[in-house]
């Protein structure tokens, strides 16, 4: 759909969904390219981020900001991106709480998500080769491998920023790895959140600045990939929800934390539990009936959407 055919409706809706992205990007373990999947703007966000580069100045000198709007998609970018950085600032502050609440609850609706996501994903993808599943298998271990890590510990020098942002914008991108989660890894999330509470322009300014050069270059990465390896690049993006399955599991113990400048508590280290040894091990009720609950509406969630978006496309 082009921007002249879409209405201001059309563009809210994008809104929305980039606000879903930003709340999810603030969750340690949830991607925002896994809501872009399930949302259904994955592929129309990557190609317009992977038009956006150096040549586009010259293209704005050549033929007009009219035309350079249109081709790279502006609408939709500003639309998207503004959901994205609002929900950082506003709704991602309710997220948290939630987490903080009700972890069981929130975490068994992220599963149900991403549950439906690999159920409708497999069944786009036209052939399943042996080496489709290999890619699967490699894409699930990858993250069961990542969220294993132990964390390290950076200090919030600009240039260590702007490198934190490239990273973790690389993550935003690819669904079931999520760009909180690799900032925790380094040390860098809570030095990310006090920025954006406390409006450190320049800290700010540096992640920023790694996050468009990241969306830049990597973008164009993944776009050819898809487009010359498909079904394989297919295949390795559900294996990295099937992985990130393990990054959602509702029950978890916390092994290591820290505290903030700000005196919160940030979990760095977590391990699942089974729901029914749950209670003996941390002393709170595994809420079963209520997760599954909460997962099914999660799945009903998208397989809802996506049937409406099927009924609407006819």
């Amino acid at each position: 759909m082009t921007q002249e055919q879409r209405s201001i409706k059309d563009y809210l809706v994008i809104f929305l969904k980039g606000m879903c992205m930003g709340a999810a990007d603030v969750v340690p373990g949830v991607s925002g390219g896994t809501i872009a999947f399930i949302t259904g703007v994955y592929d129309e966000w990557l190609n317009s981020l992977k038009r956006c580069t150096p040549a586009v100045l010259l293209m704005l000198k050549k033929d007009g900001l009219a035309n350079t709007w249109r081709y790279i998609n502006g609408n939709f970018l500003v639309a998207l991106f503004g959901g994205i950085l609002v929900s950082l600032k506003t709704f991602a502050a309710i997220v948290l709480i939630a987490m903080e609440t009700y972890p069981i609850l929130v975490w068994a609706f992220f599963s149900g998500l991403v549950l439906a996501s690999i159920y409708l994903l497999g069944k786009s993808q036209t052939s399943w080769r042996l080496s489709h599943w290999i890619a699967l298998l490699l894409g699930a271990a990858f993250i069961y491998a990542i969220s294993n890590l132990a964390p390290a510990q950076l200090p919030g020098y600009a240039w260590i920023l702007f490198l934190g942002g490239f990273v973790a914008i690389c993550a935003m991108i690819l669904p079931g790895i999520s760009g909180s989660f690799i900032l925790l890894l380094v040390g860098l999330y809570p030095v990310f959140l006090n920025a954006i509470h406390n409006l450190e322009i320049g800290k700010l300014l540096a992640f920023g600045l790694g996050c468009i050069c990241g969306l830049i270059i990597f973008s164009r990465f993944l776009s050819w990939l898809l487009a010359s390896y498909h079904s394989a690049t297919l295949a390795t993006l559900i294996g990295f929800l099937v992985g990130s399955l393990y990054v959602t599991w509702p029950w978890k113990q916390v092994l290591t934390t820290t505290v903030d400048s700000d005196g919160n508590t940030v979990v760095l280290q977590q391990a699942n539990l089974s729901p029914f040894e749950y209670l003996s091990v941390t002393g709170v009720e595994p809420m079963l009936v209520a997760a599954c609950l909460s997962a099914l509406a999660g799945i009903l969630l998208v397989v809802v959407t996506e049937y409406v978006a099927h009924r609407l496309k006819r």
